[in-house]
């Protein structure tokens, strides 16, 4: 017998004893020892060790053998299963040598309560396990709600039998592992009763884009195997680490209701486990609250900055005591590693019919034919450069992944497994896409895009794309500050590592469109509504939140936040609703709420909407989202712009009406912005000057109305110049009105961009900002130095 310890008490591990139980099991003594003075909580239990291991394999003589055995794997694989199958019927069928046993059910017995055998969750743990250079997650086995000792000891040879299943023995293979170098720990710790409430998996870096500073969280009902497996859709939180240490702020910048069809929970007997289908009232209700989305962010932070990495965390909540526990935490391996001095930025030149849509995992495009399967062993028939379909995947289909060109499933999360493995080997893939496998036809050329944003869409067709590759070390500094414009929440953090100065221009009828959908209107009044299907898609767009009109301020600030996060501290400006009637007409239970104009351009639009009966109280919730944004979400950052502003009184106005909302101009830092856009804001520039902080030239809309040049006019096309003298004259006249009294200026749009000189003469005449589309932003960079440096 081995004189070295068998077993170890989680709470005597520290991080550097990864060798003695494997990265796993040291982690949660690591967490154990030095995490819960600061209020995380870690189930308790023991470790058998990697030498009770060796003393497992040695008692049953079966090192040589298992050696022996696996000299016998070819290199291409193909007996691979046989030779596994060889090795986990040894190591399954073995005796449990007798010191090892004693030791072990002594220490379960240990962990009684009430004169009750524990339930306990038994995880493997390799001793090579979670290393940067290679994550073993999903490739060993765990078990959950194991009771009794002599289930435990059952359970203890299965894992040491999952360090030889066919993907752990290709994954060492392919990471160049000895396999006789390689040791087994048994994690055994308290189970924590998630079958009672939920759980899920947390990463403390946004897991597509690197953005270092917010923590996301998955959550579904009951046991979190589900989630790992991708077999639910599980709710979707997204936090923001600046601001956990202010109790006053909960800067939780998302959460979207998952479907969470399914759960796991406690079986009987044989079946420990079992699979239920969830409540309708469960499937439409978030799963934690925000007190616990905050706890649980909180604890994230403080994991990373213990550990001094981005971490991948998992969590549970006990149902009969409410508390939420950690279960695991491993080192993050994929956006960490990043080069974070390079940019590659993919972007669709055409679009082709949108077929299915779903969760994007990273920021890439690919094509391919779609190719079908229905389980890993079908591995024989699939062409390599295919696009994966299927319903979920598991460690087995590894090596189908490594041969496809994307991926795309019908159900998981961005934490299930086809999201990880698919960041870790680079590959485009859409989960949760829901009937993918039905709606996707066998052999057809499709793009998978997830180049645009939250969202992953396969579009019919080979759809041209390009791919720009950008070193951040060769943009030059200006005087003239740079901006952004961003309109949708979900791609905003995909330019993060862009030198912005801001955001000159976040569109919240974008945010609307793509986070909201509903006519604000049709909320407030929702009784007036008269659409049977609009009012049926209403009710279910809104049923997890307490009210109509809280659906509409919590997604909005949310997504308000969300863009304000990506730059925070520098300046958000928030161009509030600037939809034409036309466009409002088109959301979910808008047409009963607008008019038909015969030009909406220059119709009831912008500033003139918000004081009037017919959108007074959709304003008021736009007002609402915003205070919810800066003060509880804490994003004081945002700045107010008030677009198509005609007379000084009708500013006025606005102002009034803001006001009674509680956004007064000079309060808690707030800056009120006013687009210029119509000749009457440059005649009158000294005057709106002392109602707004700045001005924000719209040059599409000013180039329209000093022309008279209808701008979507195809035929009148070639008179619609930015660069025109009249136009030019006109800017340049506002500039210098509002550098004499001291406003700020800018100017949002693609004209310094695809004019160099029109870049010149905005520098030449003082402009304070450029705002543009991220993908010109470097390219006007450039100009903007250029001319900096003509100047001086």
């Amino acid at each position: 017998m081995s004189e070295k310890p068998l077993i170890i008490w989680l709470n005597e591990l520290r991080r550097e004893d990864g060798a003695k139980v494997g990265g796993k099991n040291s982690s949660l003594g690591e967490m154990i020892a030095n995490l819960e003075s600061q209020g995380i909580a870690v189930p308790g239990g023991f470790a058998t060790t990697a030498d009770a291991y060796w003393h497992y394999v040695d008692s049953n003589d079966l090192r040589a053998k298992i050696a022996g055995t696996m000299q016998d794997l070819k290199s291409d694989h193909s007996n691979l299963a046989k030779i596994g199958q060889k090795v986990r019927d040894m190591l399954e069928h073995a005796e449990v040598p007798p010191a090892l046993a004693e030791q072990v059910k002594r220490a379960y017995a240990e962990m009684a309560e009430n004169g009750e055998q524990a339930r306990v969750a038994v995880r493997s743990s390799a001793t090579a396990e979670d290393l940067p250079e290679a994550s073993f997650a999903g490739q060993l086995e765990s078990f959950l709600n194991v009771q009794g000792e002599g289930a435990l000891l059952h359970t203890l040879r299965r894992c040491y039998a999952s360090l030889f299943t066919d993907r752990a023995i290709a994954y060492r293979v392919n990471n160049d592992f000895d396999h006789m170098d390689v040791a087994l720990s048994v994690g055994i710790q308290r189970m924590v009763r998630a079958d009672k409430a939920g759980s899920g998996v947390m990463f403390s870096i946004d897991t597509e884009t690197g953005f270092p500073r917010t923590v996301l969280i998955n959550a579904a009902w009951g046991l979190g195997e589900l989630v790992v497996q991708g077999i639910v859709d599980p709710d979707e939180y997204i936090v923001f680490k600046p601001f956990l240490d202010d109790e006053s702020k909960k800067p939780i910048v998302e959460k979207k209701v998952g479907a969470k069809e399914r759960k796991m929970t406690f079986g009987a007997g044989k079946q420990p486990l079992k699979t239920v289908a969830t409540a309708k009232s469960e499937q439409h209700k978030f799963v934690l609250d925000d007190d616990e989305i905050m706890t649980l962010a909180r604890w994230a932070a403080r994991i990373e900055k213990h550990y001094g990495q981005p971490m991948d965390i998992e969590w549970a909540k006990d149902g009969l005591n409410g508390n939420l526990y950690i279960v695991q935490a491993r080192p993050e391996t994929v956006q960490s590693r990043r080069d974070e001095g390079k940019l590659q930025a993919y972007s669709l030149k055409e679009r082709g019919e949108v077929l299915v849509k779903g969760l994007s995992v990273g920021a890439s495009i690919s094509t391919g034919p779609v190719q079908k399967l229905d389980s890993p062993a079908e591995i024989d028939r699939f062409e390599e450069g295919s696009v994966l379909v299927t319903g979920m995947t598991d460690p087995d289909w590894v090596p189908i992944m490594k041969k496809a060109s994307a991926i795309v499933t019908d159900h998981g999360g961005r934490t299930s497994h086809a999201a990880i493995v698919s960041r870790e080997l680079g590959l485009t893939a859409i989960v949760g896409a829901g009937d993918a496998t039905l709606r996707l036809e066998e052999g057809a050329e499709v793009t998978v895009s997830c180049a645009e944003g939250d969202t992953g869409f396969v579009y019919a067709g080979e759809c041209a794309f390009e791919v720009i590759d950008v070193s951040l070390d060769d943009i030059p500094k200006t005087k003239t500050k740079c901006m952004l414009n961003l309109a949708n929440p979900a791609a905003a953090f995909s330019w993060w590592r862009l030198p912005a100065d801001g955001v000159g221009l976040a569109r919240m009828e974008f945010i609307v469109d793509n986070l909201i959908r509903i006519h604000p209107m049709a909320l407030v009044r929702f009784d007036e509504v008269e659409d049977a299907d609009a009012r049926k898609e209403i009710e279910v767009l809104t049923r997890a939140y307490p009210s109509k009109p809280a659906y509409f301020v919590d997604r909005l600030s949310r997504g308000i936040a969300r863009i304000a996060a990506a730059y925070h501290p520098k300046p958000v400006i928030l161009r509030m609703s600037d939809f034409k009637t036309n466009e409002y007409a088109e959301l979910i239970g808008g047409r009963g709420f607008e008019p038909e104009e015969e030009n909406p351009m220059i119709g009831w639009r912008g500033a003139s909407r918000y004081y009037s009966d017919g959108y007074r109280e959709g304003f008021a919730l736009e007002c609402a989202a915003v205070n919810m944004a800066r003060d509880e979400l804490g994003f004081e950052n945002i700045v107010m712009m008030i677009p198509f502003v005609r007379t000084l009184d009708e500013a006025d106005r606005v102002l009034a009406e803001m006001a009674k909302h509680g956004l007064v101009r000079g309060e808690k830092g707030l800056q009120v912005y006013m687009m210029c856009e119509i000749p009457s804001n440059v005649i009158l520039a000294e005057e709106f000057g002392k109602r707004f902080d700045g001005f924000s030239i719209g040059s599409n809309d000013l180039t329209q109305l000093t022309l008279g040049v209808d701008r979507d006019n195809g035929t009148l096309a070639s008179l619609f110049d930015e660069r025109d003298p009249a136009v030019e004259a006109t800017i340049a006249d506002l500039l210098a009105k509002a550098k004499k009294a001291g406003i700020k200026t800018g100017l949002c749009g693609q004209a310094p961009s695809d004019h160099p000189a029109f870049a010149g003469f905005l520098v030449e005449h003082g402009i304070d900002s450029v705002s543009v589309t991220p993908d010109s932003f470097i390219a006007v960079k450039n100009i903007i130095a250029e001319q900096e440096a003509k100047l001086k």
